[in-house]
């Protein structure tokens, strides 16, 4: 399979077959490649919800601009931050590092102590953009997981974030709602998906040093 072929195949889908369901393996897929997705220092201050309850998902169009794909799609992937990054974060991931490489503590201390120290200088709101940064890079793993897999997706940062975190109940949990991503197959007569791509050229978007 031809990767950049299947990047032209995908688009942001505009309209879903409402027939049409992720297998439990697909959605295995999204879930491993979530969880490969590099982030800074490996902390992994991002969490995705899986979101596939048609109730739950009908109650949050009206606080998605009336964007339908997230009642129609499969389902909805929620990317979301922690409200904050903490200590016990911190060495909760080296404890980790230890458990899984058997790493010793004399390696391990001096990392663990200079991130704590990196993240103590950081505000809250710091701290948030950081988390932001590394929801935006899953999404983008996600995407081309997506195209790999040949299922249909739709990003969407057009949605009242504080209306998912309260209807989802997310600050109970300590997450914030960032970004959708509405998946499952395109309608046949979504005529969107028949658009060519409209892109600048290579000499435009890429410089060769």
């Amino acid at each position: 399979m031809s990767i950049i072929k299947q990047l032209h195949w995908r688009y942001a889908t505009k309209k879903f077959d409402v027939t049409k369901k992720l297998s439990v393996e697909k959605l295995d897929i999204l879930k491993q490649a979530f969880n490969l997705t590099a982030t800074s220092f490996g902390l992994q201050t991002i969490k995705m919800i899986v979101l596939e309850n048609k109730d739950l998902r009908a109650s949050l169009v009206a606080h998605s601009y009336h964007q339908k794909q997230v009642l129609e799609a499969s389902h909805v992937l929620i990317i979301c931050i922690q409200d904050n990054i903490l200590e016990q974060d911190i060495i909760a991931y080296y404890n980790n590092i230890k458990s899984l490489r058997s790493t010793s503590e004399t390696i391990l201390k001096p990392y663990r102590e200079s991130l704590v120290k990196t993240i103590e200088k950081m505000s809250v709101e710091e701290r948030l953009q950081w988390s932001k940064n590394q929801a935006y890079i899953a999404l983008g793993n996600l995407m081309t997981v997506c195209a790999i897999e040949g299922i249909d997706a739709c990003p969407m940062e057009g949605f009242v974030n504080s209306k998912y975190d309260e209807i989802l109940q997310l600050d109970k949990i300590g997450l914030k709602s960032i970004l959708l991503l509405p998946v499952g197959y395109r309608a046949e007569d979504d005529m969107f998906s028949e658009f060519k791509k409209v892109r600048k050229s290579l000499e435009d978007t890429i410089i060769d040093m």
